[in-house]
């Protein structure tokens, strides 16, 4: 199994924030050692996790730490009531093919 490097973040946002709290969410400049990123939403839109894999824990403290993640923190907060992260480290499981 090819390990990844990999930070989850699962937001409760208030109600009827869903576009705003999208635009407030997407980084920009996108941060070096970023692999690939997801977004989960549940359907009535009060849940959003977000899935980012990195190539190194290094890098994803390096952005978690920049002034860049704190003004993106910053434009999210209007919308967020509840937050939980972590960081994991593992690998997609093969599902076999019939």
């Amino acid at each position: 199994m090819e390990e990844h490097f990999v930070w989850v973040t699962t937001r409760r946002i208030k109600p009827g924030t869903l576009a705003e709290f999208e635009r407030a969410w997407r980084p920009h400049p996108y941060p070096r050692g970023l692999l690939r990123a997801f977004a989960y939403w549940s359907e009535d839109g009060h849940e959003i996790t977000g899935v980012s894999v990195w190539d190194s824990r290094a890098a994803c403290d390096a952005w978690r730490a920049s002034g860049e993640e704190q003004r993106r923190r910053t434009a999210m907060a209007p919308y967020v009531v509840e937050e939980r992260e972590g960081f994991y480290r593992g690998g997609e499981l093969r599902v076999p093919t019939h």
